[in-house]
């Protein structure tokens, strides 16, 4: 009996601990303005308070979410690169170029 509940105690553990997966999720590249530019797709690691995305080998993390008033002000942050990164809804995620006047969304399945 003992075996059995750290042989199950361990499973837990491990299942809780690993880390986020990521989704595949195509994206829509257009002007700040909104005139379309074309298609392409990234991997997004959804960690609820913040979001990764990933293509090519490179990564920008968007930083901590915030927002004064989730149900009048989308949660963002301005990344490193100085990007503004957007959660748009539980499936949609948006990163802002303003040097290069773009903006990337992508929606997830």
């Amino acid at each position: 009996m003992l075996r059995i509940t750290v042989v199950l105690t361990l499973l837990l553990l491990a299942g809780c601990s690993s880390t986020p997966k990521g989704v595949d999720c195509p994206g829509e590249v257009a002007t700040i303005y909104g005139q379309s530019m074309g298609q392409t797709q990234a991997r997004i690691f959804d960690l609820v308070n913040a979001f990764t995305v990933t293509r090519d080998g490179v990564a920008v993390k968007s930083g901590t979410l915030h927002s004064s008033d989730r149900f009048q002000y989308v949660p963002s942050a301005v990344t490193p690169e100085g990007f503004t990164a957007q959660r748009l809804s539980d499936k949609q995620f948006r990163l802002i170029n303003p040097y290069q006047n773009t903006m990337i969304t992508w929606t997830c399945p």
